[in-house]
């Protein structure tokens, strides 16, 4: 009887350890990051990657492992996973002296993380430079750089793109179009238009997946500000602009139809900063209580935070990134850490976020990815 009890009882602990082993296991699980690049030389940059490089984050650590070139393209320099899992698209930055057009790709990803390429199709102008999907996750926009041309694409179930509607923003031999944003609800787009100095706003149907101006078809910010890319609070009651041109972010409240009231321009930069700068990408954390953005030139990520009843920014601090040219960067999903695009020192910085007070500390040694410029986590 005693040694049966015995033997059970190690039995007991046997499972017990196996149990516990898993759940350490699945909660150690690594989490894929696609990076988007430069692969040759450009006016602003002297491309050396091969395409769509993939590394691994341990979310205990923060530890961002690199892996290997997952897809040979031209010019990635912005990569969007699909929320399901399923697909990965990135456009191929091309301008008139190398295509017609610029692309979009398309891919399935794999279990592994590696991608299978399933097709491309045209921007219909050059330089696309950031996608967007949907809150559905049916439809796809694309901004062109030239041309004042916004894309948008029909996902369907294999993944592959078909158009669906041309914009055509004013003013194109002027007009810079960075990034769409959609509303939680779906219903809004916002159009940064960094060479008009302007916000488009579109009424968005989600059944057609067309684009339609509303009756004030946008906010007019200061004139040489060049919004880029656009974030919203988290509760949408406001948003927030990264302005390149002048080094700003421009707050907002988003009123019942959807238009836009500047708030706030607060500098990106400390005030005893001289040199030149563009200001680049912009996150609002998880949390909702902080804002990032990133310097090129001061070579910095600056923390904000938010303040929750007026929606107005006020400096946290601004955080070396030990590389030049900070472009975008990614938050993981759990807010607990912060990785930036060194575009011209051929790093990846990574940060951990002091959930309390917003402040960034030096985390782990950068890590080499060639002419890197977008971070994207994806779903395992």
């Amino acid at each position: 009887m005693a040694l049966a009890n015995r033997t059970m009882i190690r039995f007991t602990l046997i499972t017990l350890a196996v149990i516990l082993t898993g759940s350490c296991a699945a909660q150690n699980t690594e989490v894929p990051v696609y990076i988007g690049t430069y692969t040759k030389k450009e006016g602003h940059v002297d491309g050396k990657a091969k395409g769509i490089f993939l590394a691994m984050q341990n979310p205990e650590n923060g530890s961002l492992q690199p892996e290997k070139t997952v897809a040979e393209i031209t010019n990635p320099s912005f990569v969007k996973a699909t929320d399901d899992g399923e697909n990965l698209y990135a456009v191929s930055e091309l301008g008139s002296e190398d295509a017609d057009s610029g692309f979009i790709y398309s891919y399935k990803r794999n279990k592994d993380n590696s991608l299978e390429k399933l097709g491309k199709i045209s921007t219909e102008s050059f330089a696309p430079c950031h996608i967007e999907l949907d809150r559905s996750g049916k439809y796809v926009f694309v901004s062109n750089y030239m041309g004042g041309v916004v894309m948008v694409y029909e996902r369907g179930e294999d993944g592959l793109l078909e158009k669906q509607q041309k914009v055509q923003l004013e003013n194109p031999e002027a007009s810079h179009a960075h990034s769409v944003s959609i509303s939680s609800d779906n219903k809004t787009a916002y159009i940064a238009d960094l060479g008009n100095d302007k916000i488009w706003i579109y009424n968005f149907n989600a059944e057609t997946g067309k684009l339609s101006p509303k009756e004030n078809p946008f906010v007019q910010l200061e004139e040489g500000s060049g919004p880029r890319h656009f974030s919203f609070s988290r509760e949408e009651n406001f948003a927030f602009s990264m302005n390149e041109l002048n080094s700003t972010i421009s707050v907002f409240e988003i009123e019942d139809d959807g238009n836009l009231e500047v708030i706030q321009n607060i500098s990106s930069l400390p005030k005893d900063f001289n040199g030149k700068n563009s200001g680049a990408d912009i996150h609002l954390h998880p949390s909702g209580k902080f804002v990032y953005v990133s310097n090129r030139g001061h070579n910095s990520i600056a923390g904000f935070k938010v303040d929750e009843n007026s929606g107005k920014l006020s400096a946290i601090g601004h955080y070396p990134t030990k590389g030049e040219t900070p472009r975008n960067f990614a938050i993981s999903p759990d807010g607990k850490f912060l990785y930036a695009a060194n575009q011209d020192t051929s790093t990846i910085s990574s940060f951990k976020v002091n959930l309390e007070t917003g402040k960034l500390e030096e985390h782990l040694l950068p890590i080499e990815v060639m002419s890197p410029v977008c971070v994207e986590f994806a779903e395992n």
